[in-house]
């Protein structure tokens, strides 16, 4: 008689069933600087004003107008340029699958610089693809002779460029960008995740080079819950990619508070510079930290080097506060933490907490 461990032998995959789950840490009674999310909710006017909108919404229908609403706004919002056209996801990690599902041709592999967000590796992964893995310098810059190096002897289909990079929070050179855009012989996708909090986006890169992908979230927009992501380019490419997106991927409830959040984007827009302002007040304060090191940061994280990272994490957790030790994600990232950015509250909270943790 067959067990159920003999069933999930032979039927499940044996990647699959060595890999670990998607680990998320508990959070209640902390103050939660561990996942980049926007730490403001919206006003309370805006809040009964957004409940009582949900409460109309035909929950008895599927979405498709509605996302379709959502769809033009955010291309609105976004200022996208004639000739392109834009598709959701259900957040950017069902986006990330469906690229890697149009772009899997016979011989394709797949290549994003490291440190990088881990999905790009696991969608290529699950997908059966090779990733190929290009080591940034150790001050988290593009080490362009690499790419270069390995755009030529694998020849990627898919180029994942994130900007600002997760978790360095670093801008890239845009000259080196360019000159890779140039060398890429597959789509190039500069994933903007960040893009609320960084000095520079790359919709002009796109204008000029059609293999160019723009992809963004609402989630560090403010709305993380909401789980609303898109991509943007030249139209013939994201029509076919728009062909893998599932039928009402997007529920009607989180279209609706999307499009309510664009119709307030100026208040989304003030939560935004309160926590760039935030992160400069938190880099300085680390610069004169003895024994931390904080890396430039163009997004809601600033990623900083201590002398032991482990015991700082476990210590800043004494005090109910959430950090990410990501040390163990990459050799570069030795001893790294990354902290989010949080309120002006938090963010003092923080300061006075890591001085004696360190």
């Amino acid at each position: 008689m067959n067990t159920l461990s003999d069933r999930l032998t032979r039927t499940l995959r044996d990647d699959v069933q060595s890999m670990h789950a998607y680990a998320v840490q508990p959070s209640a009674g902390f103050i939660k600087l561990d996942t980049m999310e926007n730490p403001y909710r919206l006003p309370p006017a805006l809040r009964q004003a957004l409940g009582a909108r949900l409460a109309e919404v035909a929950l008895n229908r599927y979405p498709a107008e509605r996302t379709e609403d959502l769809r033009r706004a955010l291309a609105r919002h976004a200022a996208l340029p004639a000739g392109c056209s834009l598709t959701l996801g259900n957040g950017s990690d069902e986006i990330i699958t469906m690229l890697c599902m149009a772009a899997d041709k016979p011989g394709a592999c797949f290549m994003a610089p490291l440190p990088g967000f881990v999905m790009y590796e696991m969608a290529a992964k699950l997908q059966g693809v090779p990733f190929v893995g290009v080591p940034l310098t150790p001050q988290f810059e593009l080490d362009e002779p690499a790419m270069l190096a390995a755009i030529e002897r694998h020849r990627p289909t898919l180029i994942w460029l994130a900007y600002p990079n997760n978790p360095t929070a670093n801008l890239w050179d845009a000259a080196v960008i360019e000159r890779i855009v140039l060398a890429a012989p597959g789509l190039v996708v500069m994933d903007e995740a960040y893009q609320p909090f960084a000095a520079r986006d790359s919709m002009a890169l796109m204008q000029r080079h059609p293999h160019v992908l723009i992809m963004r979230t609402m989630s560090k927009f403010g709305l993380a819950g909401v789980r609303i992501g898109y991509l943007m380019g030249a139209s013939p490419i994201v029509g076919q990619v728009d062909k893998l997106r599932p039928p009402f991927n997007v529920s009607v409830l989180n279209a609706e508070a999307a499009l309510f959040a664009l119709e307030h984007a100026d208040e989304y827009a003030r939560q935004a510079a309160s926590i760039r302002e935030q992160r400069e007040r938190l880099a300085a304060a680390l610069a004169k930290m003895p024994g931390a090191t904080p890396f430039p940061s163009q997004a809601n994280m600033i990623l900083v080097r201590v002398p032991d990272a482990a015991r700082t994490f476990a210590a800043l957790k004494e005090r109910r506060i959430l950090v990410k030790n990501v040390s163990a994600l990459h050799p570069l990232l030795a001893n790294c933490l990354r902290l989010t950015v949080g309120t002006p509250e938090e963010t003092g909270q923080l300061i006075e907490a890591l001085a004696p943790c360190l």
